[in-house]
């Protein structure tokens, strides 16, 4: 596999398009961490890292959903980096999802974290993903 971080967006994306409850994914600390980050912003429900007989573990993720209209939290999913042609951005040229609504997920020199948070601990770094 050449692109794990588009593999995982794209389960993704086909989970919430079948209206999976809990979705397993192979897992690697670059898709620990975009999963924390999806976590703490309120775009999935839960998560839970488990390790398996090959030793690289499996994510399991509780994808969420508004009660009354049956939609999912996350309504789009793009990659921005990839092997081909990778994204960087300064701190203070970070890209700005929906005017602030969505969320692009950054990896920096202090972590993978979130563009407002990218902005305020004044680092840059390659930009892997808009949500919203």
């Amino acid at each position: 596999m050449t692109d794990p971080i588009a593999d995982y967006l794209t389960r993704l994306r086909n989970a919430l398009k079948a209206r999976h409850r809990v979705l397993d994914i192979p897992s690697s600390n670059i898709k620990k961490e975009i999963t924390k980050v999806l976590r703490d912003k309120g775009y999935i429900l839960n998560y839970k890292f488990e390790d398996t007989k090959n030793h690289q573990g499996n994510i399991k993720i509780a994808l969420k959903y508004n009660p009354e209209t049956n939609k999912p939290a996350i309504m789009h999913l793009e990659r921005a980096s990839r092997p081909g042609l990778r994204k960087y951005a300064q701190a203070d040229a970070m890209p700005r999802v929906l005017n602030g609504l969505g969320v692009a997920i950054v990896s920096t020199s202090k972590g993978v974290v979130t563009d407002k948070e990218a902005r305020d601990m004044n680092v840059g770094g390659e930009v892997l993903c808009y949500v919203y």
